[in-house]
């Protein structure tokens, strides 16, 4: 674990920031790859990518702001200087500015928000590593062998003995790509052998993206049991466990949605030949 990596002059790189810095490059270069493959713009995946990055970064910030609003109001520095990051208000206005950025240069919106979706939690499985690196999402104290113990210094407890929430998350976040990169490169055309020839896995916009929603909330819902760093609260849950619950309903009620588009749209095609 290690907040401040190493510094050149008054430079510093910081741990957490390495890794969300690398999470981000290797998300575009996987994405980039994928988005030829499919035959969408990869310059337009790349350039919605750095305004998702902008964007999504100060969501996440004023969501972290407005979760931590006491102590914003005493010390408003201290919250909008420190890591601290809502997840959520980054996927949130995430996909408000892929949906956007569709609009105006007229894509297909869907497409290209699986696209994210398929990329995003690697991304977010090496932002964990940095939030071990860094200390904070810490999980609570444990007598059982399976526990980190963080030094001096760290946003963590020190000396204690922690469920490993951090590598739990990162571990779920690239059990979650891989899942759906597989789901992906199955949908894909196959050109291996020269020629076009029908992908493995039928294609359908927005299944992905549903899924992922499904598969990070329903995680994020369980994991926040194991983590004890303040955080704000509605009721006995987490405020994101609450928000949790309706990422997963709005998820289940879009692919249920899609599921029947897709099966009444095929039931039209074989009554119409």
């Amino acid at each position: 674990m290690a907040i401040d990596l190493f510094s050149i002059g008054r430079f510093t790189v910081h741990g957490y920031g390495l890794m969300i810095g690398l999470g981000f490059m290797a998300a575009v270069l996987v994405g980039s790859a994928l988005a030829k493959k499919r035959g969408l713009s990869d310059g337009d995946f790349v350039n919605m990518a750095i305004f998702v990055l902008i964007i999504g970064f100060l969501g996440g910030k004023l969501l972290h702001v407005i979760v931590e609003f006491r102590a914003f109001l005493e010390d408003p520095l201290s919250v909008i200087g420190s890591e601290g990051f809502a997840v959520y208000g980054g996927i949130i206005t995430g996909i408000v500015t892929i949906y956007v950025y569709c609009r105006i240069k007229k894509l297909v919106f869907l497409e290209y928000i699986d696209l994210f979706a398929t990329v995003v939690p690697l991304n977010q499985a090496l932002g964990r590593v940095g939030c071990l690196l860094a200390g904070c999402c810490y999980g609570k104290e444990t007598h059982s062998s399976f526990a980190l113990v963080f030094p001096e210094n760290s946003c963590a407890p020190p000396h204690i003995p922690l469920i490993p929430t951090q590598p739990i998350m990162a571990a779920g976040n690239f059990i979650i790509f891989t899942v759906l990169l597989v789901l992906y490169i199955r949908s894909l055309p196959d050109t291996s052998k020269g020629g076009e020839r029908e992908a493995k896995m039928r294609y359908i916009p927005g299944v992905l993206t549903s899924l992922y929603l499904l598969m990070y909330s329903a995680g994020r819902f369980i994991i926040e049991y194991f983590r004890d760093d303040p955080r704000g609260s509605v009721g006995p849950l987490s405020t994101s466990q609450f928000i949790a619950i309706f990422i997963f309903a709005a998820a289940l009620i879009l692919l249920v949605f899609i599921l029947r588009s897709q099966k009444g749209e095929k039931t039209t095609a074989e009554e119409n030949p």
